[in-house]
Formats: C-alpha cells, sequence, structure tokens
C-alpha cells in the first residue's frame, strides 16, 4: 500500500534525519555527541517502522549497510527510441507503465547501470549516446523510503531481442500519448528525452 501524503512528509523529515545521524556517527569524536547521534539513529529506524508498518529490526537491517558519509540512491533510466519516435516501455507488476531503469550496483558507472538494467529488463543491448538530464527522486517516491536520484539517458539499440524479465508485465514500443498509465516522474523522462533527440 502506499503511503499517504502524510507518511511521505514524515518520511522525508526521517530521510534527512538518517541523513544526519549517519554522517554525524561518521565524523563525531566527541562520545557524547555519538551517543546523541545514536539515539537519533534509533528514533529514526523505530519512526521508519511505525510509518511502513515494519519491525525497527528490519528497518535497522535495511539501514545498516550505509557506509560512510550518506547520499541519495544514485540510478539510471534508459529512454530507447525507434525509427517512428515511440519509447521501449515496460509494464510494472502493478500496471503502469514505465521506461527501463534501476539503482546502480557498487563500483558501476551510471552508463554501465543503464546498459545493465535495460538489458535485464527488455533483453535489448543498448548505448547510451546522451545523457538527457538528472532528477531527483523524494523519499516515498514509489521506490523506497530513501531519496535518490536517477540520471535519464537517451539510448540506442545495438543489438538483443526483446524478453520480458520478472520485473514486468509486458514490453511495449509506445508513443508517449498512447500510455494511459505512467508511473511515476516516466512520462517526464520519456517527453524529455523526445524533445532532446529533436533538438
Amino acid at each position: 500500500m502506499p503511503p499517504s501524503d502524510d507518511a511521505v512528509d514524515l518520511l522525508a523529515l526521517l530521510d534527512e534525519l538518517r541523513v544526519i545521524a549517519g554522517n554525524g556517527l561518521e565524523y563525531a569524536d566527541d562520545p557524547y555527541d555519538r551517543e546523541r547521534y545514536e539515539r537519533l539513529d534509533e528514533l529514526v529506524d523505530e519512526y521508519y517502522g511505525r510509518t511502513l508498518d515494519l519491525p525497527a529490526p528490519e528497518v535497522r537491517e535495511r539501514l545498516a549497510g550505509e557506509l560512510g558519509h550518506v547520499t541519495p540512491k544514485l540510478g539510471a533510466t534508459g529512454a530507447v527510441i525507434d525509427d517512428e519516435g515511440r519509447l521501449l516501455t515496460m509494464q510494472r507488476p502493478v500496471g503502469e507503465w514505465c521506461l527501463p531503469g534501476g539503482h546502480a550496483d557498487p563500483g558501476e558507472a551510471p552508463e554501465e547501470t543503464v546498459v545493465r538494467e535495460v538489458r535485464e529488463e527488455t533483453g535489448l543491448d543498448v548505448r547510451p549516446v546522451e545523457l538527457v538530464d538528472a532528477y531527483e527522486l523524494p523519499p516515498g517516491s514509489g521506490y523506497d523510503p530513501h531519496g535518490a536520484v536517477t540520471l535519464l539517458y537517451r539510448c540506442e539499440r545495438v543489438g538483443g531481442d526483446l524478453e520480458l524479465s520478472h520485473e514486468g508485465l509486458d514490453l511495449r514500443w509506445q508513443e508517449v500519448d498512447a500510455v494511459d498509465d505512467w508511473y511515476t516522474d516516466h512520462e517526464r523522462y520519456a517527453r524529455d528525452a523526445l524533445a532532446a533527440a529533436d533538438g
């Protein structure tokens, strides 16, 4: 169940407090300061859990992988456009349509991320030809409670065959206006990619 508007606002607050606590624990030398940041970290876990209906220990486990300076998650999205100006779209399990993409793996350049994600989700091999833009995804915007940034690449197909992954219900080449239900900001991404291709 998606969080309510009030929950999304609380997630934004919790995300900022999590960053403050994480960075404070990374840099604090004073034991009293460390104690305060640890307490702040505990409160974040507790209230994430209450907001998302997850046990606090599970929240702590999910956030425990944050090492060093806490920054937003990074992802890459691919806009693959055919000769007729249609975009390759994937239908998500909940029915909404999106451009292929996902989070970067550790040690992976964003261009590598978009190539991997498009291949995994669609079966196509692509080459990024242009970085269209970078977009902020606030906490609670559909992925998870973390803030994120996604980089949108316009890509050209260089091989492969369309093959649906377990992550989607359907793959389809579509014009932007023909898509009846876009996932979060993906219509904006699609229009921006088409404008970049025409420019």
